[in-house]
């Protein structure tokens, strides 16, 4: 007795590794994904932000301030000469 067995479904030998039923092309739905940030975390970030350049910034040197002072506070220090280097200053650190 003898038992024969049919195909099911056809291969094609020219291509290799291609499986009956197999599509040509893969078509894949992507699904993208999304990020939504409330207002408070953008409120908390901004406050992490100027915190972190405030304490990136110089510190104040208490002995500056002090002789600053006393100059301020010296009669003959300011004259036209110092106003003036002074509004500069002003003017280029405000317009740059």
């Amino acid at each position: 007795m003898s038992m024969t067995i049919d195909r099911i479904g056809s291969i094609d030998p020219i291509q290799p590794g291609k499986k009956p039923g197999q599509a040509n092309q893969v078509s894949e739905t992507r699904k993208s994904d999304s990020v939504s940030i409330s207002s408070e975390a953008h409120e908390k970030a901004e406050l992490f932000r100027i915190q972190e350049l405030a304490a990136a910034a110089p510190e104040t040197r208490a002995d500056r301030v002090a002789e600053l002072r006393e100059k301020i506070n010296d009669p003959s220090y300011i004259n036209d000469k110092i106003i003036n280097a002074t509004a500069d200053k002003l003017i280029d650190a405000l317009f740059g």
